[in-house]
């Protein structure tokens, strides 16, 4: 039996642009073949299980020839694969993904075809032009500047100026000299409004303002490379007006996420939706120890426990597992009050129903116990990582207040692309690197190594345990008013 295949368009850069259906294409996918173009963070998205192939085409060079390509599409559907033809932009614009499908249609394999974001369109919006506009122009018009090689643009300069609208280059930069020629021996105003834009609607994109004359050699004195979309008519002289991208306040800064990835939340994307670079970069994994029958006897015993203390969400989901596994719920709890160390963890509480009694201001492992140690008589139990923060026991130790501390779950260190990020980091004095927990520290250290110069980097903290763990690295630091997510994004914006 054959598999299928679907094209699915990944839009120009900003992983915001792939579409719902593309991603639910790719989340269902058991190979996914990939282009040069398709941004890090979508490729993220691949799934785990799945086959992934680096095709790579880029200018000038083909990592995989286009005809290996559709006989790898074709290969892989007939081993009864779900394959997905992941590419830039829209397959079907300058994206041959006609040309792909007519091997499949052939040999009687099952496609479809899910457009992407154009960057035809996409691009030129980021740089702040409208490639219509009723006071300018009635028509858009998109060329390929790529020619075969070896072989001249065959491109109808007059019939493109004689329309008046706005013509849209793809693929050009090496042919836009000849492209500028071509429009102003055509009867091009020389001094009509062009531009182009590089890595267009990713926070490395730069735009040249320039004219029909001069844009080829505005292009070569500011380096531009490709990716990169050329954009000639009056709309363009709307750029600087309309410009909102490169006004955005994180535009052209990098942050690293450290975030364990099932715990993400929104931090990424605040980030990404300021203008940042994010290279996320999950370095530690919560590894529940299951099972464990010192947590499933306390658990049992639980009415001899006056607080129920939580340090994690990763402790909450790690204690519902068990308790399901019990074939108990939320009442086997019974009466027994609960602890959370920041709104995090609270928050994890309330989607099983239930509201922490007490969370401190400071949200740290030493105010928590600090908090506990003015508020219980009975015992407290302690369910949280292996090798918890100390700073907790302490406090109830000095208080003489009885407890079991008991581990429910491990962390481990690791990412399989921390050489990948550490000559990243070598090569960009000054990125940021975002720290939700001590554990997130130890885990950025372990993986990139102990040997790198960390005061290369700045470490935002969410509070001041975490900032004394980094600083023992030698990590400098800036630490958020109040330990939340939120705090944290309002601190990093401050900054610039």
């Amino acid at each position: 039996m054959s598999g299928m295949v679907t094209l699915v368009g990944a839009g120009p850069g900003d992983p915001g642009l792939l579409t719902r259906k593309g991603l639910e294409a790719l989340e269902q996918a058991e190979v996914v073949v990939y282009d040069r173009l398709v941004a890090p963070e979508i490729l993220a998205l691949i799934p785990e299980k799945a086959e992934a192939i680096d095709v790579g085409k880029q200018a000038s060079h083909h990592l995989v020839p286009q005809d290996e390509i559709n006989r790898i599409l074709l290969r892989k559907a007939q081993e009864g694969k779900n394959v997905v033809r992941l590419k830039g932009g829209d397959p079907f614009l300058f994206g041959r993904g006609g040309e792909e499908l007519e091997l499949l249609e052939e040999n009687g394999i099952p496609f479809q075809e899910v457009p992407g974001v154009t960057s035809a369109i996409a691009v030129p919006a980021y740089g702040g032009i409208p490639v219509t506009h009723r006071d300018f122009t009635s028509s858009l018009h998109i060329i390929t500047g790529h020619a075969r090689a070896g072989k001249a643009l065959d491109i109808d300069f007059e019939a493109l100026v004689r329309t008046k609208g706005t013509l849209v280059f793809l693929m050009g930069v090496s042919s836009l000299p000849a492209i500028c020629a071509g429009l102003t021996a055509a009867g091009m105003d020389p001094d009509t409004p062009a531009a182009i834009v590089e890595r267009g609607t990713t926070p490395g994109q730069r735009r040249v303002n320039a004219t029909a004359a001069t844009l080829a050699q505005a292009a070569e004195e500011h380096h531009i490379e490709s990716p990169a979309i050329s954009i000639f008519g009056p709309v363009c002289g709307l750029a600087d007006k309309f410009d909102w991208f490169d006004s955005l306040p994180l535009k052209g800064r990098t942050v690293v996420v450290t975030r364990p990835k099932e715990r993400a939340g929104t931090l990424a994307p605040r980030l990404r939706a300021m203008g940042a670079q994010v290279v996320e970069y999950p370095c530690i994994e919560t590894v529940p120890i299951l099972p464990c029958p010192a947590m499933e006897a306390a658990l049992n015993a639980i009415s001899g426990y006056e607080w129920l203390v939580f340090t994690s969400a990763a402790g909450v989901e790690t204690v519902w597992h068990t308790l399901e596994a019990m074939g108990k719920d939320a009442r086997a709890l019974g009466s027994v009050k609960l602890a959370a160390i920041g709104p995090g963890t609270a928050k994890a509480l309330l989607t099983r129903g239930l509201r922490a009694d007490y969370v401190p201001e400071v949200y740290d492992a030493a105010h928590l116990g600090a908090g506990l140690a003015g508020l219980t008589q009975g015992k407290v139990l302690l369910l949280r990582a292996e090798l918890g923060s100390k700073a907790l026991t302490d406090a109830l130790d000095g208080a003489k207040i009885s407890y079991d501390d008991i581990a429910v779950y491990r962390t481990l260190y690791d990412n399989p692309r921390s050489e990948e990020l550490r000559d990243r980091l070598l090569a960009e004095e000054g990125t940021l690197v975002t720290f939700t927990s001590a554990s997130t520290v130890k885990g950025f250290v372990s993986t990139v190594g102990e040997d790198f110069l960390f005061d290369r980097i700045t470490g935002v903290c969410i509070g001041e345990q975490t900032a004394a763990q980094a600083k023992d690295y030698g990590i400098p630091v800036v630490v958020a008013e109040r330990a939340t997510i939120d705090s944290m994004v309002e601190k990093i914006r401050g900054m610039f």
